[in-house]
Formats: C-alpha cells, sequence, structure tokens
C-alpha cells in the first residue's frame, strides 16, 4: 500500500481519527496496531522478519546495558539485528549458487524498508552501548520505534532518542502542527506525482534503451533522473514527516534543497539527511572521524561511503556511486587550502553570487555523474550510458527538438514538466535554509493559502492518470 494510493489516504484518516479518539495512553498502541496491518499489508509474510529484527534488537538492548562498554558484546547484538538484512540483501548475491533453489528463492523476497527498519535497531544498540539511552523496557513502545508505519517503509531513519520519548509522553492535539503537516503531505505529493511521476516514462526511455535514441537524449533523460530521484524520495519523505505530524510527533527534516548546494559536503548535509547522519555517528566517527591524521580520514571517508553504497545494493555500480562520493569529500578536503588562494588570487569573494552559483554548478555535475551509476542496472550499463552520450551530441535547437521528441517530449509535455519543475526549484531555493515547513510557516496566511491551492490543481490536473509508479528507494 503506497503512500499515493487512495487506500492509503483512507487508512490514514481512520488511524487518525482513531488515535486522537482514544484515551492518550491508548495512543501507543493504536499506532502499533496501524503498523502491523500496514506492514501486512505490504507482504503478510514478511511481517514475521520485522517481528525479528525487533525482538532480536529489544532483547540486545537489554543485555547490552548488563555489558556496557564491552565491544564484542555490541559487535555480536548489532550482526543479530543486521542477520536478516544481510539474508535478504546480500545472500543470494554470494551464496546464491551454493544452496538448494528454495532457500535462494527466498532470500529474494526482500520484505519492504528492510534497510532503513534495520538502521533504526542498529542505532538504538548503538545509544544503549554508549549510555546515551537507557535500554526500553516497554516492549510495545520500542516496536512502534522500529515500525511506525509512515516510516518502515523509506525512512526517515529516525534516532531512538528523539522518537521514542515522543512515543512515552502524552500529546494533546497541536492544531499547527497538525496543519504544517498537512502542508508537507500536500508538497510531498506534488513533488511525487506531478514531478517525479510526470519525469519517470522520459527518463526511462533514455536510460533502458539508450542504443535506441542519441547521445543528447541519453544526457538530458540522465539529468531529468537526478530531478526525479530527488523528487520521488524527498516527495515520499515529506509526506511520511506529514503524517507523523498529523499525529502529534516532531521529525527533522529529511532533504532541505540538497541541489543548492555549493559542495558535495554541504550536499550530504542536505540529502537523506536521516541516512547521512547515521553514517557519520555509527561508521564514520567510529572509525575516527576527522580526528586523526588527513590520510586516515580520506580513508575514513571512502569506508563511510562504501557503506553507504552497499547499503544500497549489491551491484559494482553501487560500491562505485559509494566510493565516488567518497573520493570526492576527500579530494575535497585535500585541496581546500589550494581552492581558498585561488579563490583570494581571483579577487572575487568566494561567498559571492557568481561565486556560490558557479560552484553549486560544480556540485551537480559531479552529484549528476554519480546518479548515473546508481541509476543503471549494472556497472557495465553505466559506462555504457556514459559512451552512448557523446553520439550525435549536439546542443543546436533542432538536435534538442530531436533529442526531446525520441524521449517521447511533445509541447504540451514540455509545459507541463516545465512548470513543476519551475515550481520545484522556486520553493526549494526559498526554503533552502530551513526546510519547507519552517519556511511556509514564516509566509503570510494568504500566501500559505494560495500556495496549496496552487499545489491542489497541479495534483488534479498534472498528475498522470493511472497508479502512481513504485517509489524507486522501495527497492533498497
Amino acid at each position: 500500500m503506497q503512500f499515493t494510493s487512495l487506500a492509503y489516504l483512507g487508512f490514514f484518516a481512520a488511524v487518525f481519527a482513531v488515535h486522537w479518539a482514544v484515551p492518550q495512553k491508548a495512543r501507543w498502541a493504536v499506532c502499533l496496531a496501524a503498523s502491523a496491518g500496514f506492514y501486512a499489508l505490504l507482504g503478510a509474510p514478511m511481517l514475521a522478519v520485522l517481528a525479528l529484527c525487533i525482538a532480536v534488537s529489544y532483547l540486545g538492548g537489554l543485555w547490552l546495558q548488563r555489558r556496557r562498554g564491552r565491544r564484542p558484546a555490541l559487535a555480536l547484538a548489532a550482526v543479530a539485528a543486521l542477520a536478516p538484512l544481510l539474508f535478504f540483501k546480500y545472500f543470494n548475491t554470494l551464496l546464491g549458487a551454493y544452496v538448494p533453489e528454495s532457500v535462494r528463492a527466498f532470500s529474494l523476497l526482500t520484505p519492504v524498508g528492510i534497510s532503513f527498519f534495520t538502521f533504526k535497531a542498529v542505532a538504538y544498540l548503538a545509544e544503549v552501548y554508549k549510555g546515551a539511552l537507557p535500554p526500553c523496557r516497554h516492549f510495545g513502545r520500542y516496536a512502534l520505534y522500529v515500525s511506525f508505519f509512515p516510516e518502515v517503509s523509506m525512512g526517515p531513519i529516525q534516532r531512538p532518542g528523539d522518537l521514542m520519548a515522543q512515543i512515552g509522553t502524552p500529546r494533546a492535539f497541536d492544531a499547527g502542527r497538525a496543519v504544517r503537516g498537512a502542508q508537507l503531505m500536500l508538497w510531498g505529493y506534488f513533488e511525487k506525482l506531478v514531478v517525479a511521476d510526470n519525469l519517470a516514462p522520459y527518463v526511462s526511455a533514455g536510460l533502458d534503451a539508450p542504443d535506441l535514441v542519441m547521445g543528447l537524449s541519453v544526457f538530458l533523460a540522465s539529468v531529468l533522473y537526478a530531478v526525479q530521484l530527488y523528487a520521488d524520495f524527498a516527495g515520499y519523505s515529506h509526506i511520511a514527516i506529514g503524517c507523523m505530524q498529523l499525529l502529534g510527533f516532531d521529525v527533522p527534516e529529511n532533504f532541505r534543497a540538497p541541489y543548492f548546494s555549493t559542495s558535495v559536503k554541504e550536499f550530504w548535509n542536505r540529502w537523506h539527511i536521516s541516512l547521512s547522519s547515521w553514517l557519520r555517528d555509527y561508521v564514520y566517527i567510529p572509525l575516527g572521524g576527522s580526528r586523526c591524521s588527513t590520510a586516515r580520514c580520506c580513508v575514513n571517508l571512502l569506508i563511510t561511503f562504501l557503506v553507504s553504497g552497499l547499503w544500497h545494493g549489491t551491484g559494482l555500480q553501487f560500491a562505485v556511486w559509494g566510493l565516488l562520493h567518497g573520493a570526492y569529500l576527500a579530494v575535497g578536503r585535500l585541496t581546500a587550502p589550494a581552492r581558498a588562494r585561488l579563490w583570494r588570487a581571483s579577487h572575487i569573494p568566494e561567498q559571492s553570487a557568481p561565486a556560490r552559483g558557479l560552484k553549486m554548478l560544480v556540485t551537480f555535475v559531479l552529484v549528476w555523474f554519480g546518479w548515473v551509476f546508481f541509476r543503471a542496472p549494472t556497472l557495465s550499463g553505466a559506462l555504457h550510458l556514459f559512451a552512448r552520450m557523446p553520439d550525435s551530441f549536439s546542443l543546436t535547437p533542432p538536435a534538442l527538438k530531436n533529442a526531446l521528441a525520441m524521449l517521447g517530449f511533445n509541447s504540451g509535455m514540455l509545459v507541463r514538466v516545465g512548470f513543476a519543475c519551475a515550481l520545484l526549484c522556486a520553493v526549494d531555493f526559498a526554503a533552502r535554509r530551513t526546510g519547507f515547513s519552517a519556511w511556509l510557516a514564516g509566509r503570510r496566511k494568504w500566501f500559505q493559502a494560495a500556495l496549496c491551492y496552487v499545489l491542489v490543481l497541479a495534483i488534479l490536473f498534472l498528475a498522470p492518470i493511472g497508479a502512481s509508479p513504485t517509489p524507486i528507494y522501495f527497492q533498497f
């Protein structure tokens, strides 16, 4: 059951009504029952996998309290929590050829959201091990932390100290929070349905069959994929956070205008923030972080982003994507003094609009280059996409017209996609410092109403007819 389906809207409306109708002490139970039902609808047999992850990490937290400071205990508990993820995501690739067909077939049934709820469980174990969080002795509330239905399929990966504290705290209905949540959901639906879903067929036309279109078409499709991926994932995250706010929970922003970043480092502070901070706190810092030699710091960056790549998938293209971003950050760290000297020598203020615009463009190009690997089915497929791009490449108006036509664009769709992308960019730019909710809350009431009205009209009249494509991050 996807967030974009009418079934989900009906489901959430029922949960919302019951949640606020029952006494405060029973609200967590309503949310837990809804979460179990939601995950069962996604795939009933896999509900047992989610329950196993919850039970193992819950018991692991209690066990770690008695063995605080012992790293082998943390390693054992973390491996136990990670075992389902390792089995379903990596077993077939590494050992599938050596096991019976029935075992191999079962390993291919990847539970939805397993990468997300497993990382929530591991974060809990790490916080208990460090003594930053007491182990949760209420199994039901801990189960809700791991499985809360708005977050279970595609995140955000909310921290245990934040969400569990809210689960255990009575909450009165806050109309202001509810309005912000509804506005954020509306923005998320616009991103997913109007931007991402409209771009999906044109991206597929250029990247799924690159030999059937001209090189410029492949290049344009790869650029559009960068927009599609962002709108698809950020839209789903915004819907999830909006649902949480309507139920009375506060959730930090997961995306904050990443394509307006002036460096790859800033990009990762704005893109999938919950995963970036998870990798920082539970991989990068334990490796030594930046509190070591420059060479060791660069190695730590490469390892951290290799983990990020492998978290997304087992294909070599994901490993290359992760290592590429690790290399970007390592090179950025090594060249920081030289780049500062170049800016001083140019007599152009580094924070001036032209300088920031140039850095945004360079950052986007670097990120786009990585997305080609991310989108390709294999490493060789990514290299083939790059090899196709120079073929008959030309930026003349006739060439652009032909390239867009090969992707399936007509004048009407160009206007539709152009409007959607322009509104996305305009709002992102305006909200780049604070995030969408805080930015919109700071605007006048008439502006809030006008924007919401435009978003509703766009969803009703510009979203493609039919079922919404499966979100890209569902596969992770």
